[in-house]
């Protein structure tokens, strides 16, 4: 399946196909084949060519994520060109109620928002930290901010609904 990626504002089209633990991955034609593992939520193992690297993943909003490999920090959106296609962009993205979840244990650091203060998209909300990082997560709609289910100081289990905006 491919996918548009965005690494740090440079986008690149990556195909990928998994087989168990091994993934190929098509990164603007050049063919990658890493094996990889995931020890606990938003933790991974990369396998390549001996090597073994940690890749600690976090979501900080809709197809976005904040990743951490051997103290390099990333910020990475994937997209499927197929959903894309099929979306309103002119509606704003996301209908309804929007849900920001914690991607792994953590720990919430502050709270940005208060119930009913209106937020835009990409706004910060809230942040947590988890693998000693702090992750600022953001708004991935306008709305208002509707509920806030923990305050700061609480722990966070991973895809616990912190924050809802509708």
């Amino acid at each position: 399946m491919k996918y548009l990626v965005e690494i740090d504002g440079t986008e690149s089209v990556v195909e990928f196909k998994r087989s168990g633990d091994i993934v190929k991955a098509e990164i603007d034609g050049r063919l990658y084949e890493v094996e990889v593992s995931n020890p606990e939520p938003g933790v991974h193992l990369i396998k390549n060519n001996g090597r073994i690297y940690e890749a600690f993943a976090a979501n900080i909003g809709a197809d976005r994520s904040h990743i951490s490999i051997s103290g390099n920090d990333l910020e990475i959106s994937v997209s499927d060109p197929r959903r894309l296609r099929s979306k309103d962009i002119s509606a704003g993205g996301h209908e309804g109620i929007a849900e920001i979840k914690t991607a792994m244990p953590g720990k919430i650091v502050r709270v940005l928002v208060k119930v009913g203060d209106e937020v835009e998209t990409n706004d910060g909300v809230i942040v947590v930290e988890a693998m000693k990082m702090q992750n600022e997560l953001k708004s991935p709609k306008n709305g208002t901010i509707r509920e806030i289910r923990f305050a700061e100081g609480s722990t966070v289990s991973a895809g616990d609904i912190l924050i809802s905006i509708e």
